[in-house]
């Protein structure tokens, strides 16, 4: 059973490594969460390399722009690694017209590739970072136009795997639950990102790069999201210390609060086994 802890200060010290996620652990989307800024920092501080790993669909260097006007601090991370950055390595590979199911944020995605935006029914691919209004849109809206696709047999590079995502105090839909009608469909679906195999790889080499050798026993992963955060941190053999009240609390929340008991049901229902929780990083 996962082990409530009190704060990261009280098992810091066991990791030379800390991969946090980014959206629902330092941040909602609106808010910067202030005591997780301050506990990577002092983590940090004790001799712990952290490097921040999401599922933004933009490179990385968007992502710290994203983190400077919310207010998190440069002192809780030495690097960050995302989505977006290994996606891109997907595209490269892929052919040269693509459509794009996402916002015209998302553009950065392409900087310096040989990539030609086009009309739908011009593509040879897909790249999907988003809804195009995920305020107002569901991704059952998009079904119509995910069949014709599928029928063209067009794969789909997903660069957010997350299928929900906080954005203040609500829930909003995310480019992977795009992909998973798209495949239930029938549809090629390509990741990079949490839960697979290609982020993880990158953030080690930036903690290898950051502080040379290290036993991958003394890695911690932190996130919030089942599907991505923690599926993704068990199946690479990290620990994971989980956050209760991001994206899945309404799972096991009682009275606002994290019913324990209900919480790991929850686990044992999802077979996970995570090492640590805590409400908030903090």
């Amino acid at each position: 059973m996962a082990e409530r802890i009190g704060g990261l200060a009280d098992i810091s010290a066991r990791y030379d490594v800390i991969l946090s996620d980014v959206w629902g652990v330092l941040h909602n989307g609106v808010d910067a969460f202030p005591a997780a800024g301050i506990a990577l920092s002092e983590a940090r501080a004790r001799g712990t390399s952290v490097v921040l790993i999401t599922n933004a669909s933009r490179p990385s260097e968007r992502v710290k722009h994203m983190l400077d006007q919310l207010g998190v601090p440069d002192t809780a991370y030495d690097a960050i690694v995302s989505s977006g950055d290994v996606t891109r390595k997907l595209i490269e590979k892929a052919p040269p017209r693509a459509f794009l199911i996402g916002q015209s944020q998302d553009l950065s995605l392409f900087a310096g590739l040989d990539v030609e935006l086009v009309a739908a029914e011009d593509a040879d691919v897909i790249v999907c970072t988003g809804l195009f209004n995920d305020e107002e849109e569901q991704p059952e809206d998009y079904r119509s136009m995910l069949e014709r696709l599928s029928q063209r047999a067009l794969p789909m590079i997903v660069a957010n795997p997350d299928l929900i995502v906080e954005r203040g105090h609500k829930l909003v839909p995310c480019a992977g639950a795009l992909a998973a009608i798209y495949a239930e469909m029938g549809g090629e679906t390509r990741y990079a990102g949490k839960p697979h195999r290609p982020i993880y790889e990158a953030a080690l080499a930036e903690a290898k790069a950051l502080r040379g050798d290290f036993d991958k026993a003394r890695v911690l992963a932190i996130g919030d999201g089942m599907p991505t955060d923690v599926r993704g941190a068990l199946s690479a053999g990290f620990d994971l210390l989980y956050i209760s009240d991001g994206i899945h609390a309404g799972e096991y929340a009682k009275a606002g609060r994290t019913d324990e008991a209900a919480m790991h049901a929850y686990f044992e229902r999802e077979q996970v086994s995570p090492t640590w929780w805590m409400p908030r990083l903090a």
